[in-house]
């Protein structure tokens, strides 16, 4: 216990010291998402007091120029891809920043080498700031490189030397998931990492994961979706045979795989028929041909998605944790899986639930040589997520069987209490409203200190190639859910405001249905409403992984919100 509570006091200082060490050859990087505003980026440079930047392009660069003159520690930008268009003091191309270390002695980078402990910082991790300001998570050589070792095991990650495991890296590497999986594993094993062009999220991933053919391969919930999506289009647009074909082959894929998972019996005939002559065909298509781990992480992943890969012989293998305990604390594996768990506690890391209510739920918390040294300059943060003896509380509440499979029921933070005293998990609604109506892309629950619950939806839409941002065109799916209620509609404002009385009929039939499950009156959905643009990234509904915020949504639209609660 005193061991616990020094280490927590060394993780409380550490933010203090980072900074004012005078030692010069500590060096800590974080990563900025690309996507990113100036302002954001200004803020993380400051909090940071970053005095080296590393752009990728002019774009990149010229939101550094814009707030150049409020980063008082810089001393250094690098613009690694291209030459900068113009000349500016302490401005570097790549070539020219490479040079300056030519005078360097073998010597003096040893000794930088020799310099390095394994509880000093490594590297820093930006929260996306769903529920806030990001915060700096500050991850040690330690935190890095056991969670490296212990947590790609239960996902059977292979040295290279028992096999070459090969994996595209395309998500962003400021966040913890991807950095963990594409670059600290890698490492730790040998593997063979393909860096994926930067439109990877625009198109151009499923080329790049057919020429690759990796042997693993981590998507967030949304890339899975999107992947799911488009297959599901690829099949309504296949001659009546065809589609026939494959929906089989994916229905005794399902079916097996279910049956699989609870009995552990072996697969019958059927299923190798129809995986030989149908789903290897698909999987090929996506380029997962000899894909035999398939990870998803960052945020939960819906039932529905789940069971649609388990229909092409794809077992989603579902990753729990928080950048604070350096991405996974629970694992889902092939010898660890259960639905829809995200499956058991990694070998080597603890758990606790505390204040656990009458039907077993608590909030998750960690502990364990994963968890991280502290929030930078936030003192004050680090003492509210650590408690006396180092416990890391997640914030989230979940519930374990008695086997330790972990299962999440939603957050704290975001857990709606109505004006009644009614506490309503928004997460369970939200995805019950989605999976009732395939045409809804997302489904955000309101209510908390009101009357009643209202929810705000979005349509499925197309996006724009080169911006991502949604446009007004329906997906081909929602088009052609539309033409099955007998709807022309092709475009949002075709159905917004009431036009379409189809949609709007089916809408209200399947809100119809997921409140005739609801355990209470106070967890109805009232009114709703559908908002004339998709959430995205570059309209801020959606953090960098895809998350929801929600207090930016309550924001944005907080005049579409009162006029739910007008008396």
């Amino acid at each position: 216990k005193l061991y616990k509570k020094r280490n927590l006091l060394s993780r409380v200082c550490t933010s203090r010291q980072l900074l004012s060490t005078s030692n010069r050859h500590l060096g800590i990087m974080t990563g900025v998402y690309a996507t990113n505003s100036p302002e954001a980026c200004q803020y993380v440079v400051s909090d940071s007091k970053a005095n080296i930047i590393v752009v990728e392009n002019q774009k990149q660069l010229d939101k550094i120029l814009q707030i150049l003159d409020r980063l008082p520690h810089l001393k250094a930008i690098v613009q690694y891809s291209g030459h900068p268009r113009e000349k500016i003091a302490n401005l570097y191309s790549w070539e020219e920043f490479m040079e300056l270390g030519l005078d360097v002695s073998e010597e003096e980078l040893d000794d930088i080498i020799r310099s390095q402990r394994a509880n000093q910082c490594c590297v820093l991790i930006y929260t996306s700031g769903t529920t806030g300001k990001p915060k700096g998570v500050m991850l040690s050589h330690d935190n890095i490189t056991w969670t490296a070792n212990h947590a790609s095991r239960v996902g059977d990650m292979q040295p290279a030397d028992t096999k070459q495991e090969s994996l595209v890296s395309y998500l962003p590497l400021s966040h913890i998931a991807a950095q963990i999986y594409d670059l600290w594993t890698g490492i730790q094993w040998g593997e063979l990492v393909y860096f994926a062009q930067p439109d990877a999220l625009k198109g151009s991933l499923v080329t790049t994961l057919r020429e690759v053919c990796p042997t693993s391969h981590m998507g967030v919930p949304r890339v899975w979706e999107k992947m799911m999506e488009k297959i599901k289009q690829g099949i309504s647009e296949c001659g009546y045979v065809k589609k026939k074909l494959v929906t089989w082959a994916m229905s005794v894929s399902l079916g097996a795989n279910q049956k699989c998972m609870q009995k552990d019996d072996e697969k019958p005939f059927l299923f190798f028929l129809a995986d030989s002559l149908v789903l290897q065909k698909l999987r090929a298509e996506l380029g997962l041909s000899c894909c035999q781990k398939f990870f998803s992480g960052a945020a939960p992943i819906s039932s529905e998605t789940v069971q649609f890969f388990l229909g092409l012989n794809i077992w989603l293998y579902e990753a729990y944790g928080m950048s604070e305990s350096t991405g996974p604390h629970f694992m889902s594996g092939p010898k660890a899986y259960k639905l829809p768990s995200c499956g058991k506690v990694v070998p080597g890391c603890r758990y606790k639930m505390a204040n656990i209510d009458s039907e077993g739920t608590g909030e998750i918390c960690f502990w364990g040589r994963n968890i991280f040294m502290g929030f930078l300059n936030m003192e004050d943060k680090t003492r509210e997520a650590l408690d006396e003896d180092g416990w890391l509380h997640s914030g989230d509440l979940g519930k374990i069987d008695e086997e330790g499979f972990l299962y999440i029921t939603g957050r704290i933070k975001e857990l709606i209490i109505t004006a009644g005293g009614e506490n309503v998990p928004p997460v369970p609604i939200e995805e019950a409203v989605k999976k009732e109506l395939p045409l809804i892309s997302n489904a955000m629950l309101i209510g908390d200190k009101r009357k009643f619950l209202s929810m705000l939806l979005t349509l499925k839409c197309c996006s724009d190639t080169e911006t991502m941002e949604p446009t007004e065109e329906l997906s081909t799916e929602a088009a052609e859910v539309c033409r099955q209620l007998g709807s022309q509609a092709t475009k949002v404002s075709d159905i917004i405001g009431g036009k379409d009385k189809e949609v709007y009929r089916a809408i209200q039939e399947g809100i119809n249905r997921v409140n005739s499950a609801a355990t209470s009156n106070a967890q109805r959905i009232q009114k709703w409403t559908i908002l004339r643009k998709d959430f995205s990234v570059v309209g801020g509904e959606l953090g960098p992984t895809m998350k929801l915020r929600r207090p930016v949504v309550l924001e944005m639209y907080h005049k579409v919100i009162d006029n739910f609660y007008k008396e």
